[in-house]
């Protein structure tokens, strides 16, 4: 009896400690701390119109890696330099699988997208053949001439609104200049007018595919509601994406009824991808070839237009910083001379302005969200699979531990004392992501952002429309997969 008792009371006791063990250890293991859900909504209701602002002010409470509950996901935010290193580099594999949005089911378009796929063969395929064409040293050192040429006939189009006197919206012809730069290495042709006054067609179906897919979508957050799209979503993103694939379709024809007509070949990027489609009809369909130039048109054209309407708007907000940047190019060019990529090195004021802006207006702002696909351990806390990962690279670039002098001041000579790179190796300051799922395209975007930039201010005098006053100038943001000032910048540019 009493061996009985003995071995019953011994088992307990194990089993007791056990319990308390995995009870200490799961307490150590838990989620990030963060805001308590609501039934069913869970903290949707925190994220508001500007996400990535309503997500920096909780983190000013819970911290710089918090979780919150959005419907029927879970959300762990990063908005410190530290556990971004962990997430995009350290444990860059764990966290390198994108979260699907659910518009971008649209035309199977996420299927074969260089931007939403896994890390994966196929992926790692269609990137090499981007890295090679389109963003290696040489291809990029060979477009040289393109990108100023299309520079030059920006500040053409500038001119003449000067001599009549004329309000340029600073969004339009920058994506006309980025739209012709980018359709001309893609297809050799323009597919914008650059002298005319006339919006670009494809800018309104661009605009509208980056305004509906950047829209938070019910469907996304309750999976349950995917058949009904409440929010008719992916039905819009359908019939915009449609459009561009229609676009993209015709051009692929009718190079192919070309290069059957005349035997010829051409060394755009259209010709290389039909090369090695023919070649390997199993690596390259017309789905990825589809996706592929749709993610170059969103990458690279949009983000490049949002950028250089952010810096100008912050240039002619502070006519100071107009007049250092006037002065350094008047001193390094000569005013009134073209600015060649060559001259960009020699010109640091100017390369302190386009990173200022990188800081505080970073093209996408929580980054490209990721998923877990199994339970991670984060800095003592569980990322649970299927969990969504946001870096919010907004938060960052405002982070007082690091921006100590007045970090939400637009102030381009903070970086005379800080060497930051923005190719993604300095976490504070990562506007294009870093690790193996950087934004590909920004190796073109930093080529052509100064020169555009430094080509306008060293042609032009600027004075907003309708007699506004720098200080009154609006910069209210507008969320979306790229952020973007609501209200347009019109200006009129007369000679220096």
């Amino acid at each position: 009896m009493d061996y009985y008792t003995l071995v019953l009371g011994s088992i307990f006791a194990l089993s007791f400690l056990y319990i308390i063990a995995r009870l200490s250890s799961s307490g150590s293991k838990k989620l990030p701390p963060g805001p308590s859900p609501w039934p069913i909504i869970g903290n949707f209701h925190l994220l508001g119109a500007k996400p990535h602002v309503s997500l920096a002010n909780l983190a000013k409470v819970y911290g710089s890696i918090m979780s919150l509950k959005a419907g029927q996901i879970t959300i762990v935010v990063i908005s410190s330099s530290t556990i971004a290193k962990q997430v995009l580099q350290k444990q860059d594999l764990a966290f390198c699988t994108r979260f699907i949005p659910d518009a971008l089911q649209a035309h199977n378009y996420c299927r074969f997208s260089l931007t939403w796929l896994p890390v994966c063969p196929q992926w790692r395929m269609l990137r090499r053949i981007l890295n090679t064409n389109l963003i290696s040293s040489n291809r990029l050192d060979a477009n040289q001439n393109l990108r100023s040429q299309k520079v030059k006939e920006l500040i053409a189009y500038c001119a003449k609104c000067s001599q009549e006197a004329k309000v340029v919206d600073i969004g339009e012809v920058a994506f006309k200049t980025n739209l012709n730069l980018l359709s001309n290495t893609l297809f050799s042709r323009d597919l914008a007018d650059p002298f005319s006054d006339a919006k670009a067609e494809l800018m309104d179906v661009i605009s509208s595919i980056v305004d509906v897919a950047g829209k938070i979508n019910l469907v996304d957050y309750f999976p349950i509601l995917e058949k009904i799209d409440p929010q008719r979503i992916r039905y819009r993103t359908n019939i915009h994406l449609g459009k561009l694939f229609k676009l993209f379709g015709d051009l692929i024809n009718e190079r192919l009824e070309e290069k059957k007509r005349n035997h010829t070949e051409k060394s755009d990027i259209l010709g290389v991808f039909l090369n090695h489609s023919a070649e390997n009809p199993e690596e390259i369909c017309r789905n990825h070839l589809n996706s592929m130039l749709m993610d170059l048109f969103i990458g690279a054209i949009d983000t490049t237009t949002s950028i250089l309407e952010w810096a100008m708007a912050e240039i002619l907000r502070q006519q100071e910083i107009l007049k250092k940047a006037q002065a350094e190019l008047a001193e390094v060019i000569g005013k009134g001379k073209p600015i060649e990529e060559p001259d960009v090195s020699r010109l640091p004021y100017l390369q302190f302005i386009v990173k200022e802006t990188l800081r505080l207006h970073p093209p996408a702002p929580l980054l490209i969200p990721r998923r877990v696909d199994q339970d991670v351990e984060l800095y003592d806390y569980i990322i649970p699979k299927g969990s969504m990962a946001l870096v919010n690279v907004w938060a960052i670039g405002r982070d007082s531990s690091f921006w100590k002098e007045d970090p939400l001041v637009f102030k381009p000579e903070r970086f005379k004392s800080l060497e930051l790179d923005v190719r993604g190796n300095d976490l504070d300051l990562i506007p294009f992501g870093s690790g193996r799922r950087i934004c590909p395209g920004f190796p073109l975007a930093l080529k052509l952002i100064p020169v555009m930039l430094g080509s306008m201010l060293n042609s032009f005098n600027w004075k907003l429309e309708a007699g506004i006053e720098p200080k009154d100038l609006d910069m209210e943001e507008k969320f979306g997969a790229i952020l973007s000032k609501v209200h347009p910048l019109r200006v009129i540019p007369s000679p220096l």
